[in-house]
């Protein structure tokens, strides 16, 4: 898992992934089968923590393409970024079986990975189109992915029904604002509030 977008690891330019496996010495066997000069690999043993940051990066990216529709800018994004991560390493201190290292969230699956998805990627895009047009994310994933589904919302959608189990939705303001517009209605100009009220910042 990492910042691995596949073209670019097929036109073998350098980049870095990380394999989470909770038998270390597997973890090396297999990082010696797959690495390259050009894709190098961490083995970390948090696979959990691995796994979700995979998931959960679909949900900040879908925030990042709302800022890009709305015109706010980098810096803008940039907190969409760093509140997102705070936001997944919470997530995982939660709700992760074994132990969550910030560390590992330093990893190619972590920060990297999600500037990756935040830059580039099909959340990012498709909510830019989304801020941008009015058209819903259905009609933008026929029009943009010929119908393929994205990620980030469906995880949204995942993500607000487990905060709402557990009456954790307010320690996860991006997350909700993102599920919040994705399915029910809220306007997209209204997603810099959850950047402006975030728990960080009080």
């Amino acid at each position: 898992m990492g910042a691995n977008i596949a073209n670019e690891v097929a036109d073998e330019k350098f980049c870095e992934t990380t394999i989470g496996c909770k038998d270390h010495a597997q973890g090396l066997l297999l990082k010696e089968l797959m690495q390259t000069p050009n894709f190098r690999i961490t083995v970390v043993q948090e696979v959990d923590t691995v796994e979700i940051c995979g998931a959960l990066k679909n949900v900040v990216a879908v925030g990042a393409g709302f800022c890009d529709g709305l015109g706010f800018g980098d810096n803008t994004k940039a907190a969409v970024i760093r509140l997102g991560l705070m936001e997944m390493i919470a997530f995982a201190k939660l709700f992760c079986k074994g132990p969550v290292s910030s560390a590992t969230f330093l990893e190619s699956c972590g920060i990297a990975d999600l500037i990756t998805t935040c830059y580039g990627g099909r959340n990012r895009r498709v909510s830019e189109a989304f801020a941008r047009t009015g058209k819903t994310i259905e009609q933008l994933e026929t029009e943009m992915l010929n119908g393929q589904k994205l990620q980030g919302p469906q995880t949204a959608r995942e993500l607000h029904s487990i905060l709402q189990q557990k009456r954790l939705v307010q320690k996860f303001p991006l997350f909700t604002a993102v599920y919040k517009i994705c399915y029910e209605n809220q306007p997209v100009g209204e997603f810099i509030r959850c950047l402006q009220n975030h728990p960080e910042h009080m």
